[in-house]
């Protein structure tokens, strides 16, 4: 068949999810073997920079890009589709639902959730950051109607986001992959002698969705049991206003004397493997999430992993996990007890884990969004 030329509007991706994506993908490709001659890609002059460079690959910018909210915008209701006929692309790939483009025909990537997830929005009150999510879910589902092709990452998300914005023409299920470097990573299977020195670890930025301070007091009430002791939380990924302020708050009443909590801000890839590879036992306490990565992360490590179980983690966890409810840090500790207290369960758990995540790669996940881009602009 003939081969098409693809746009990528990346114009107001500012999320390191998004960016991992487009590298992933990019890196995974083949015009060849994919059915494609070349990809145009806009974006700001940083996230361009991010990217490989390949001879089928342009990067293309714009003043505008770099500029208010508003100028964006204008961007990618008005310019860019002169900009899609000048280098004659088949498809444009909006790489999430939040555009207000109008050009067909288009595959939209579905990537937030908290614009749709039941009760989370309420958490931030009557706010502009509230009103914000609001106006988002209107303009996404907008986005996601008028899309010839919708991309999501779990089928819970498809499900939920569903609800809101009505049944999408065509859709197909095309989660994150994963980088094979957390695939080599050895776990250190000696377990702490005497249950002495645990490691826990918990890699995400503080929001009001991944309950850190649940965690802390859940850790601080399994250290009241002497057996315990020794236990040490490191959460990673940094973090800013009133969630980092409820962590803090948290962390001054159940660890005056910062004895257990380790902080530290967000970290490079290679400094998260690192942590991986120290930790004893995963916590993911998160209670909305499109696809969690750093969940994924761990599985692929071979971690033992203690998860909430909402969202899309028994989607993606399987029977890899031992699952609790985020907001109730009763069964948080519950959780990392069974897995401190039972060697047998966590050998389990942690080759299950390790087996699931191997489903997961960037390869995949390349080949089946470009037969996916194909297969639309094929039927258009």
């Amino acid at each position: 068949s003939n081969k098409i030329n693809i746009a990528i509007d990346a114009s107001r991706n500012r999320s390191g999810g998004t960016i991992s994506h487009l590298n992933g993908i990019l890196t995974n490709l083949e015009p060849e073997k994919d059915n494609f001659k070349e990809i145009h890609l806009w974006s700001y002059q940083e996230l361009l920079n991010s990217l490989p460079d390949y001879p089928w690959l342009y990067k293309h910018r714009h003043k505008f890009l770099e500029k208010s909210i508003l100028f964006q915008l204008y961007w990618q209701l008005v310019i860019l589709k002169s900009e899609v006929n000048r280098f004659k692309c088949s498809i444009v790939l909006n790489t999430d639902a939040g555009t207000i483009s109008s050009i067909n025909p288009c595959v939209t990537m579905s990537r937030d959730m908290l614009s749709y997830e039941k009760g989370e929005i309420e958490r931030y009150g009557l706010t502009i950051k509230s009103l914000r999510l609001i106006l988002l879910r209107y303009i996404q589902n907008r986005s996601l109607r008028r899309a010839d092709g919708v991309i999501f990452l779990t089928k819970y998300a498809s499900s939920v986001i569903q609800k809101s914005c009505g049944k999408v023409k065509t859709l197909s299920y095309i989660p994150h992959g994963l980088d094979k470097e957390f695939h080599s990573i050895k776990i250190n299977n000696n377990w702490p002698k005497n249950n002495s020195h645990i490691n826990i670890l918990y890699v995400s930025n503080s929001a009001l969705y991944k309950h850190q301070w649940h965690v802390i007091e859940a850790i601080s009430k399994l250290r009241d049991n002497n057996k315990n002791k020794n236990i040490i939380l490191n959460l990673v990924g940094g973090g800013s206003g009133k969630p980092n302020q409820i962590m803090m708050n948290s962390i001054a009443y159940h660890d005056p004397k910062r004895e257990f909590v380790y902080l530290h801000s967000f970290l490079s890839r290679s400094d998260v493997i690192s942590k991986l590879k120290e930790a004893d036992i995963f916590i993911f306490a998160s209670s909305c999430e499109n696809m969690p990565n750093t969940l994924l992360e761990a599985m692929a490590a071979g971690l033992p992993i203690a998860s909430s179980f909402r969202g899309p983690m028994p989607e993606i966890l399987l029977d890899g996990g031992i699952y609790f409810n985020p907001e109730q840090p009763d069964t948080i500790r519950d959780a990392v007890q069974s897995l401190i207290s039972d060697q047998n369960l966590r050998d389990r758990l942690r080759s299950r884990a390790k087996q699931i995540s191997f489903k997961y790669s960037w390869q995949k996940t390349a080949q089946k969004t470009l037969l996916f881009l194909n297969s639309i602009v094929a039927n258009y």
